[in-house]
């Protein structure tokens, strides 16, 4: 009954930097992953980033590695995703998840947020 809610979405130009949240809220959250998918209008949904809240270990799509950084809070039911020189590219709604498992695969993860749209203006 652990719910996860995003923000942090908005409206930025090409080059600006946005930082998303991913709090879980609910009865003790037990996840051993968290990750970031996002999904643009007539696309499936894609990986983004996610991070093992067991090792610490983060993992990034090619498409956004050295620009995104996936963190987690210190109370290890927060997580972070620190987005620098935005592209148009980016433009989707961005969706964290948790699992049992870090996995860049969306079927590993059984808990989902309503998602935070991203629009990036050239």
């Amino acid at each position: 009954q652990v719910e996860l809610r995003e923000s942090g979405g908005g409206l930025v130009q090409a080059g600006d930097s946005l930082r998303l949240s991913c709090t879980a809220y609910g009865r003790a959250f037990s996840s051993a992953a968290m990750g970031w998918f996002r999904q643009a209008p007539g696309t499936e949904r894609e990986f983004v980033a996610a991070i093992s809240l067991i090792a610490g270990s983060t993992y990034y799509a090619d498409s956004v590695k050295g620009r995104f950084i996936v963190s987690t809070g210190g109370a290890e039911n927060s997580m972070y995703l620190q987005m620098r020189k935005l592209k148009p590219e980016d433009t989707a709604v961005y969706y964290c998840a948790a699992g049992f498992r870090v996995s860049s695969l969306e079927y590993e993860y059984d808990l989902w947020g309503q998602g935070t749209q991203v629009t990036v203006s050239s």
